[in-house]
């Protein structure tokens, strides 16, 4: 028998030996974060136009103004929401027509790059990096681009979003798709179902739920993507909180409506979606 008790001042000394160097690597990494995180701040500092430590004692100037004057004009602020409320619907408009192209696609993309599932296995790789390149670009850039080429509105707006949506949501309905059960599909090809039909039969009433979840929490994503795609153009109720802002004092009360009219519909999506989504996980079990 292997006497522990001859051997615990070895496995002592090794121990604490093992507990400084971790802690002497830990130091070296927290110095080294400290040192990136101030150059970093420097540099930012040094070329940026007015300068950090000057400019954020005015850091609630614009707040209070807008506040100060929505207070002011806080009798017209019913007439303020009946206004906007055409610009609210354009944007919740644009989020759910480009959630709903873009769960198409990503179905599409999904159940091609899953494998046992992929109509063309040695293509697998070719859909995955193409969910990556749409999941990588912003909105932001393909809007711009896309307002470039077709011009301001709601359509670039839905375009851009509905790209990002597909590689986004792509990712997360490949990997439902992958924990399905494949008896159903091999039974469909047994009789001679074609690939749609075994996906459309044998793959999609199993991961339905899930991809309904995911859809539902990308919505409300995509209800802020395109409030702030409104600020280059896009359309919606963020080029009129674009418009409210660049003209400034005069129309703060118009913008304050329109930050709590956005602000109360994400809560009341949030919640609606939220709640869609526990019934959801609930009729799964």
């Amino acid at each position: 028998m292997v006497d522990l008790a001859a051997h615990a001042p070895d496995l002592r000394q090794e121990y604490m030996a093992l507990t400084r160097r971790r802690r002497m690597y830990s130091g070296i990494l927290l110095v080294i974060f400290v040192v990136l995180m101030v150059a970093s701040f420097d540099l930012a500092e040094s070329r940026n136009a007015g300068g950090f430590w000057d400019g954020i004692r005015n850091a609630l100037d614009f707040p209070s103004s807008v506040l100060s004057e929505f207070w002011a004009k806080r009798d017209e602020f019913p007439k303020n929401i009946l206004r906007f409320l055409p610009s609210l619907a354009e944007t919740l408009n644009i989020a759910a027509a480009s959630t709903i192209l873009g769960a198409c696609l990503a179905v599409v993309l999904a159940l091609l790059s899953t494998r046992g599932l992929a109509l063309w296995p040695r293509l697998i790789p070719l859909f995955r990096r193409t969910m990556d390149i749409l999941r990588a670009v912003p909105e932001i850039a393909v809007a711009l681009v896309l307002i470039f080429v077709l011009g301001g509105g709601p359509v670039p707006a839905m375009i851009a979003i509905a790209l990002h949506t597909a590689g986004a949501l792509g990712k997360l309905f490949s990997e439902v798709a992958e924990n399905a059960d494949l008896k159903p599909v091999e039974g469909l090809a047994s009789v001679g179902a074609g690939w749609a039909k075994r996906m459309y039969l044998g793959v999609i009433p199993q991961v339905a739920p899930n991809f309904l979840s995911y859809a539902m929490l990308r919505f409300e994503i995509n209800i802020r993507a395109s409030a702030i795609l409104g600020f280059v153009g896009a359309g919606g109720i963020g080029y009129d909180l674009r418009n409210t802002m660049t003209f400034g004092t005069g129309m703060f009360d118009q913008a304050a409506a329109i930050f709590l009219l956005l602000f109360a519909t994400i809560m009341a999506v949030d919640q609606i979606s939220s709640t869609l989504r526990n019934r959801l996980s609930a009729t799964q079990r």
